[in-house]
């Protein structure tokens, strides 16, 4: 796994839910906010309150105890991390800090991408293998490994894509695509079962998890180092590479943005009414909606209770049913 990134430029780019691209839609022309900041300005300060670091995560510890050690490392009392890695695993595991720790449930909804090497316990032909991996695409039934965090019943999960990069031998390495709580391991077992020869996982690295990915994670060195050199220089650049806004987080989800006057009462529980829409991607009436300031930061997350077509159309009438507030009114 040597060169990792030069290695992953060369194939072929396939789509997780998060890297759909939405269109925006304009119901209200020439309105400008005034009230906020761009979530990229905000102080160091605000974001070691309110931040979400993309980490490497180390082959060795639990997700739980690589969150522990970011906390002593930035000194904050709260981290949680985005979908559990085995402790064998390395890669992509988002860890947000203090109040941006209720966000991390929305990067499950964006999917997630690994690299894996399976190994064959016996030569099978290269044709046969590629036949039987078409078979775990799109909807499968899993049932998790017997250690696993969850309770073992058999499970439907979305496989998005799976790409053979190479075989070599017995090994076979390929990028697959899925929904979250899809164990990789356990498609290695099956894929081993259905070509008759059984087979197991070697290795794994998750390349994304929602929004993030590998090509701008950083390391607890790299986090512990920044914020060593903010803390004695005063310099701020490394420690905001790797702490980013959490409005990060949520590029995945579909946006409305609001009229400065909806600020308020959104962020006092109010759902959002037509009125107040400004401009908003594409979206159907089921699922979740980021609401956003015209400055685009994170006002709240709630379930639309309308298309963004009818959104457009109407003039009154419930547009989403706020369920978390982010933003605080000062």
């Amino acid at each position: 796994m040597e060169n990792f990134k030069t290695m992953m430029i060369f194939f072929k780019i396939m789509q997780l839910p998060s890297e759909v691209v939405r269109v925006e839609r304009v119901k209200v022309e020439d309105v400008k906010g005034e009230i906020g900041c761009d979530p990229f300005e905000r102080q160091v300060s605000i974001l070691l309150e309110y931040g979400v670091i993309n980490l490497n995560k180390p082959k060795g510890p639990t997700s739980h105890l690589v969150s522990d050690h970011v906390k002593k490392i930035l000194g904050v009392n709260k981290a949680g991390h985005g979908g559990t890695l085995d402790p064998g695993v390395t890669g992509v595991l988002p860890v947000a800090i203090g109040r941006a720790t209720r966000i991390i449930q929305t990067i499950l909804k964006g999917g997630k991408e690994y690299v894996a090497i399976m190994h064959l316990h016996e030569k099978v032909s290269e044709d046969k293998i590629k036949d039987v991996v078409k078979k775990f695409v799109g909807k499968i039934n899993q049932m998790p490994p017997v250690k696993s965090a969850v309770v073992r019943r058999v499970r439907t999960r979305k496989v998005y894509y799976i790409d053979i990069l190479e075989i070599n031998g017995q090994d076979v390495l390929f990028k697959i695509g899925c929904e979250a709580g899809t164990y990789v391991r356990k498609i290695c077992h099956d894929m081993g079962q259905e070509l008759n020869v059984g087979a197991h996982m070697s290795e794994l690295i998750r390349t994304k998890a929602g929004p993030f990915n590998y090509s701008d994670w950083v390391t607890l060195q790299d986090l512990e180092d920044a914020f060593y050199f903010w803390k004695e220089d005063g310099d701020e650049k490394e420690l905001r590479r790797c702490i980013l806004p959490p409005e990060v987080a949520i590029n995945h989800l579909p946006k409305i943005w609001v009229d400065d006057s909806c600020i308020v009462p959104l962020c006092h529980g109010s759902d959002l009414k037509v009125p107040g829409v400004i401009k908003l991607n594409d979206f159907n009436v089921e699922g979740l909606v980021a609401v956003m300031t015209l400055k685009n930061e994170l006002i709240c997350i709630g379930q639309a209770r309308m298309t963004s077509k009818a959104i457009l159309k109407e003039e009154k009438g419930l547009a989403v049913k706020v369920e978390k507030v982010f933003m605080k009114i000062f």
